[in-house]
């Protein structure tokens, strides 16, 4: 069996040596270098042409951020990011998941030897679906910055879609890339599109940083989702991390529902959940999207939804950056139309704007 190699770039002497020691001990996996800065981890790369690196944020002479947008530019190649567990340490992630990282860890601030001992099993996982994942180049063009006003997709993106019910709602779920294909979706949606509610599978400490930004960017208003709330219209509720997120009703208006409880399909905050809600409560009023994703997480949810009157698309397998879980939805015959994910925000804002909403099932 073909191990994967992977190089370990961070600046800590212990970190690199427990991370080193966790890829070591996998059937499947070999850790084939370390460095401690990113200038010795250029050439080590170079030599080496490892299948993936875990990198971090924070290092001498070059930041982990500065480093990953160089190396997606010049020698795109999978990598993971290990961030700290602070606001800050969120912000950056997000960044460099815009750059083109797969995936991130959180490690923990204090407790660092313990810390990861016990997120081994996710590190692995992670460098696993890394090592099979579609790599993107960084764009060429400065992606936008918070404040700066969003760039339509297409012309006709930003039109307001004038009177569409409030009852309906949009579903979507996504985990391994998601960031940034909500993004994708988000941006070109017109301020008075119905309410959308979203499970992205993401720690706790995570998604407020990640509603934060998205606000940023959005006609919309995007914020994290509190237990209670009603669901508007012009808003997108991201379920909290660790928490799980659902739809409810009282009386003629929707609402948000946020609880712990087990995982479910490993998974907390977990599309299942979600998607699961629609079906019960939103009925033929209810748009899902499936995006990138590893897993089965929300296949037969969706699958729920669309037996009870849902219209569903389901991201295609050459632009995810893992094709899991649009997968298995599009094999529990889940989907309505699987499309690139640029064609989906176009594709459900025509469907709006239709005067009468008919179903053409494939």
């Amino acid at each position: 069996m073909k191990k994967i190699r992977v190089i370990v770039v961070d600046d800590s002497a212990l970190v690199r040596s427990l991370l080193a020691e966790i890829i070591n001990r996998q059937p499947d996996m070999e850790c084939i270098g370390t460095a401690n800065d990113p200038l010795i981890a250029r050439e080590m790369i170079r030599e080496r042409n490892p299948d993936v690196i875990t990198l971090d944020v924070e290092m001498p002479r070059m930041d982990g951020i500065d480093f990953l947008a160089r190396l997606m530019r010049l020698r795109p190649m999978p990598v993971v990011m290990i961030s700290t567990l602070t606001e800050r340490g969120a912000d950056v992630t997000l960044r460099a998941l815009e750059l083109g990282a797969i995936d991130f860890v959180a490690k923990p601030r204090v407790g660092v030897a313990n810390g990861l001992s016990e997120l081994a099993a996710q590190i692995v996982e992670k460098i696993r679906i890394a090592a099979k994942a579609q790599i993107r180049r960084a764009p060429a063009a400065a992606p936008a910055v918070a404040g700066s006003a969003p760039a339509p997709a297409a012309p006709s993106s930003g039109a307001l879609l004038g009177r569409v019910s409030t009852e309906k709602l949009i579903f979507i779920g996504a985990s391994t890339g998601g960031t940034e294909a909500i993004r994708q979706i988000l941006v070109p949606l017109p301020a008075d599109c119905p309410g959308i509610v979203i499970t992205q599978h993401m720690p706790p400490g995570f998604t407020t940083s990640f509603a934060a930004r998205l606000n940023t960017l959005c006609r919309i208003t995007v914020k994290e989702a509190a237990h209670g709330e009603r669901i508007l219209p012009g808003h997108a509720y991201i379920a909290p991390g660790g928490r799980h997120f659902s739809v409810g009703r009282s009386g003629a208006n929707y609402v948000a529902v946020v609880e712990d409880g087990e995982p479910v399909n490993r998974h907390k905050p977990s599309v299942e959940v979600l998607f699961r809600s629609a079906a019960a409560v939103v009925g033929r009023n209810a748009y899902g999207i499936m995006l990138t994703g590893m897993g089965a997480d929300g296949a037969r949810a969706m699958r729920e939804m669309k037996d009870a009157g849902s219209y569903n698309y389901v991201q295609d397998e050459a632009s995810c950056i893992v094709f899991g879980m649009p997968r298995e939805a599009i094999a529990h015959g889940a989907a309505d139309e699987v499309l690139p994910l640029d064609q989906i925000a176009p594709a459900l804002m025509a469907r709006l704007h239709a005067p009468d909403r008919v179903h053409h099932r494939i």
